[in-house]
Order: C-alpha cells, then sequence, then structure tokens
C-alpha cells in the first residue's frame, strides 16, 4: 500500500513543479533559464512511452524460444534460392 501512496505522491510533486514552472515562464517577468528547463524537460518526459510492458507479458508476442528454435534449424524459408549471376540463362 505504501508504494502506490509514494508513487502518486512523487508524481504530484513532479506536476507541481512543472506546473509552477509553466505558469512562472507565462506570468513572470524575471522568469529565466530554470523555470524554463523544467517546463521543456517535463515535456519532454510527457512523450515517452510509459504504457510499454516487457516483451513475454505483451498480447501476441512471440516465445524467444521459438526464434532460438528457427536459427537452429538452419533454413528458414523453403523458396527458391536466387540465381548466381554467373549461372547463365534459363533455358527458352
Amino acid at each position: 500500500m505504501a508504494r502506490p501512496i509514494a508513487r502518486w505522491g512523487v508524481a504530484l510533486g513532479f506536476g507541481t513543479l512543472w506546473w509552477w514552472a509553466v505558469l512562472r515562464l507565462t506570468l513572470a517577468p524575471d522568469a529565466g533559464a530554470l523555470e524554463g528547463a523544467v517546463a521543456a524537460g517535463g515535456w519532454g518526459l510527457s512523450l515517452l512511452p510509459v504504457h510499454c510492458v516487457p516483451k513475454a507479458r505483451a498480447a501476441g508476442a512471440v516465445d524467444p524460444r521459438r526464434w532460438a528454435e528457427a536459427w537452429r534449424a538452419g533454413r528458414a524459408t523453403t523458396a527458391s534460392p536466387h540465381r548466381r549471376s554467373d549461372a547463365g540463362s534459363a533455358p527458352s
């Protein structure tokens, strides 16, 4: 129970700090680089993909062992190989 409360407290604290910087930039004539850095940093953090999950838990993720088995098996395709440039032309 303490972890979610602490997480919300940290998020609220950073959110308050960001809003302070943004409001100070817009309303105070003496706002400077510190407020600009805090506002830009907070905005940049909002662009991070925070809703990502580990690949193992993602819906539709391919099991890593499947890739290892494919590499060990050798050829991964049954398509015909490309013709070599020195193989000549095909019979007509």
